[in-house]
């Protein structure tokens, strides 16, 4: 199958590029590079320099290629930022998203796997099923969820295939260290955690430490990235079948708190740091787990990573790449 990847430079979408070729899917990378990285894409795969918010780039692409299917994670994914400028995640997530839906209608694949996320449920009663009620309690994640539904609207109008893959956290590295997180500026725990390990950062801000959590901290459900990739090369498989909208929660079905996080890169770097409270952020919410049996039956996926592997392949990506991708390596 050959596979048009939309932020296949990024974080999630490289990892899942490396997956598609080890599964033997052809692959083509869209990234505006704004984010992600152009190391980050395996060498061996074409990667075109583009925007989304262009439709006549989109319109150009795929009139001359030929994809059996499209895996969509190009958008901004940060929520705290999306509070203080709405309209820029709209623009990219979602108008961007109507561009892609748009140019496949004309001109095809009519076969999405969409990355969305479980922060649509905000601050609802965990463990989320795909029938949980919806709590946009951010505009990045209300941005994710108007695309879902301009996606089911073209399953239903045009004929499209669609499957929503609802990510919990996405965390780690590939387990050589070769391929991982390079986000700038970093907002997620498990990296900015291991970068203070590491004394790229003299402390560690801790938002929030009243929750009603068994330690006050937040809880989430952390899926190592090649997890999350793996999900998706089984999510290929429904396109065999007849016309069809599908979602699923992609998650381990624990939750694991901001301290026990803290306390697990303590105990793999075999280092103490300073950790300073501070107040919640906007957006946040106490606690958020999936649960995974929808997907388990259907595409027979499961986790195999703990949060030990996840923060041991994170640690090594970040020993070995101070400073990302653009930093030469270690000697």
């Amino acid at each position: 199958m050959k596979v048009l990847v939309t932020g296949g430079a990024g974080f999630i979408g490289s990892v899942t590029v490396k997956k598609l070729l080890q599964s033997h899917h052809g692959v083509v990378v869209i990234d505006d590079l704004e984010n992600g990285h152009r190391e980050a894409v395996d060498p061996s795969v074409p990667l075109v320099v583009g925007d989304l918010r262009q439709p006549e780039f989109l319109d150009e692409l795929l009139r001359q290629g030929r994809f059996d299917a499209v895996i969509h994670f190009a958008g901004y994914i940060e929520s705290g930022q999306s509070m203080q400028d709405p309209l820029k995640f709209f623009e990219n997530n979602f108008s961007g998203g109507l561009n892609l839906l748009n140019a496949l209608n004309k001109f095809g694949p009519k076969r999405v796997i969409f990355s969305s996320t479980a922060g649509i449920y905000g601050n609802g009663q965990p463990p989320y099923t795909e029938e949980s009620p919806i709590d946009t309690t951010s505009y990045y994640s209300m941005s994710k969820y108007f695309f879902e539904q301009a996606l089911k609207s073209a399953v239903f109008a045009y004929g499209f295939k669609v499957v929503i893959l609802r990510y919990f956290n996405a965390a780690g590295a590939l387990q050589d260290g070769s391929l991982g997180e390079d986000h700038h500026p970093e907002t997620h725990l498990i990296p900015l955690v291991i970068k203070t390990a590491l004394g790229l950062r003299e402390e560690l801000h801790l938002y929030g430490t009243d929750y009603p959590t068994a330690d006050g901290t937040a809880v989430r459900d952390y899926i190592h990235v090649e997890d999350l990739a793996e999900a998706h090369v089984l999510a290929l498989t429904k396109f065999s079948q007849d016309h069809f909208f599908e979602i699923y929660n992609v998650g381990t079905g624990e939750g694991y708190s901001n301290a026990q996080v803290i306390e697990m890169v303590k105990r793999v770097a075999g280092s103490d740091f300073k950790v300073l409270p501070k107040e919640r952020r906007v957006g946040d919410w106490a606690s958020s787990f999936a649960d995974p049996g929808k997907i388990r039956k259907d595409l027979g996926w499961k986790s195999r990573y703990g949060l030990k592997d996840i923060v041991e392949s994170a640690y090594l990506w970040h020993k070995n790449n101070l400073g990302g991708f653009n930093v030469p390596k270690n000697t």
